[in-house]
Order: C-alpha cells, then sequence, then structure tokens
C-alpha cells in the first residue's frame, strides 16, 4: 500500500499563494500518476489537477491559468502551485495516486484545509 501525505494548506486572503505538497512512498513513484482533487463545504468532490507517470498534465478550467502542477520523482513529491487564490478554492485538498496505471485511485492522502478569506 502507497502511503500518501498531503500537506500545506493554510489560511491566507485572496489573491495570495500557497503551495501544496503530496509526498508518496515507494521506489516506483516515477510510474505513478497524481491527483490532486478538493472539497468544499456541502459540494462534491472535484479533480483539480493531475500529472502522469510522463509528466503529461491536467488543470480544471475554474483553475486554469491560476494553479499548475509538477512533480519531483527524485523527491517523490508532486506540488500544485496555487496563485491568485480567490474564496471559492476554500476546500480540503487531497492527494490521490493511481500507483498501477490501472486508472483507479488506490491511495489517498488525509487532505489539508485551504481556506481563502475575502
Amino acid at each position: 500500500q502507497v502511503q500518501v501525505v498531503d500537506s500545506g494548506g493554510g489560511l491566507v486572503q485572496a489573491g495570495d499563494s500557497l503551495i501544496l505538497s503530496c509526498a508518496a512512498s515507494g521506489r516506483a513513484f516515477r510510474s505513478y500518476d497524481i491527483h490532486w482533487y478538493r472539497q468544499a463545504p456541502g459540494l462534491r468532490r472535484e479533480l483539480v489537477a493531475s500529472i502522469t507517470s510522463g509528466g503529461g498534465t491536467y488543470v480544471a478550467d475554474s483553475v486554469k491559468g491560476r494553479f499548475a502542477i509538477s512533480r519531483d520523482n527524485d523527491k517523490n513529491t508532486a506540488l500544485l502551485q496555487m496563485n491568485a487564490l480567490k474564496p471559492e478554492d476554500t476546500g480540503v485538498y487531497y492527494c490521490a495516486v493511481d500507483s498501477d496505471g490501472t486508472g483507479s485511485l488506490d491511495s489517498w492522502g488525509r487532505g489539508t484545509q485551504v481556506t481563502v478569506s475575502s
């Protein structure tokens, strides 16, 4: 079982930036697909950004131009750079890992809270 630790959340003001970190265990990290989800109070969990083992990225339209995802395979870490934060970005952000290439998310972090005040 891959262990995932997501971190970096906090309380910020609108317009500020945050960097979320996702650390995942295992020697095969470079083969993992990494995803960031978020869940706002009362809403469904939504996909924010993804990065494949090959470095291909996806960013949701709602955060395009403000968020970017990257990975450092030597450090077993993926980062979510969040700029120009808005109050509607508030929520719990979760890192999820597809470690075996099946398309299923087999490991999740516990989540990190991001709160953006207006």
